[in-house]
């Protein structure tokens, strides 16, 4: 008798809990970033929004105005977890190469760490573009990074199988804001 695979859907994290995660993670960046010359770096897709987020959260904490905020498009798996680019693809945003960088440091917003090749991509290209200083900050670290990179802001730490799919669900993208795992085993 073969055997068949079904897929295992758990929610870990709900839409209220979510956003006590990145208000957390607002007070650990407003203590981590110099107080002027910031600028925020939303890797699209779902990292996007959630700088969107964490901006309103950091100017609520702070009192100052919302940070400059500007999306970076890095692609290198499928949602789930197929390699797409044995390379990983960064689309250079013009707008960036414009701003004088060599005087702020930025901050690269994006949902999950898995291999880290993304973040060590835009890293590197920010480095690249002359950014003073480049921190990190991930929704979800999954501590699996195959890459010399780590992230300096960490929402939620997940030690998950390897086959397991961590799915951060970001509105406009998905309706629900919250992290599920989708868990892969034999029947």
């Amino acid at each position: 008798m073969p055997i068949r695979l079904q897929s295992q859907r758990l929610r870990l994290y709900d839409s209220d809990e979510l956003d006590q995660v990145l208000q957390a993670m607002a007070r650990q960046a407003a203590a981590l970033l110099p107080s002027e010359h910031v600028a925020l770096i939303g890797v699209q897709r779902r990292g996007e929004p959630l700088a969107q987020r964490l901006q309103q959260y950091l100017a609520l904490q702070t009192g100052k105005p919302e940070l400059p905020l500007y999306p970076l498009k890095v692609k290198r798996y499928a949602d789930d977890l197929k390699v797409l680019h044995t390379l990983t693809e960064l689309t250079e945003n013009p707008i960036l190469g414009d701003l004088r960088l060599a005087n702020t440091t930025v901050l690269i917003v994006d949902d999950v760490l898995f291999e880290g090749h993304s973040l060590l991509r835009a890293c590197a290209y920010l480095a690249q573009l002359g950014a003073r200083r480049v921190c990190t900050a991930v929704l979800v670290d999954r501590h699996v990074s195959q890459q010399p990179i780590h992230a300096d802001i960490v929402g939620v730490d997940l030690q998950v199988a390897d086959n397991d799919i961590v799915e951060c669900n970001v509105p406009p993208y998905e309706k629900d804001f919250c992290i599920e795992i989708v868990r892969h085993g034999a029947v």
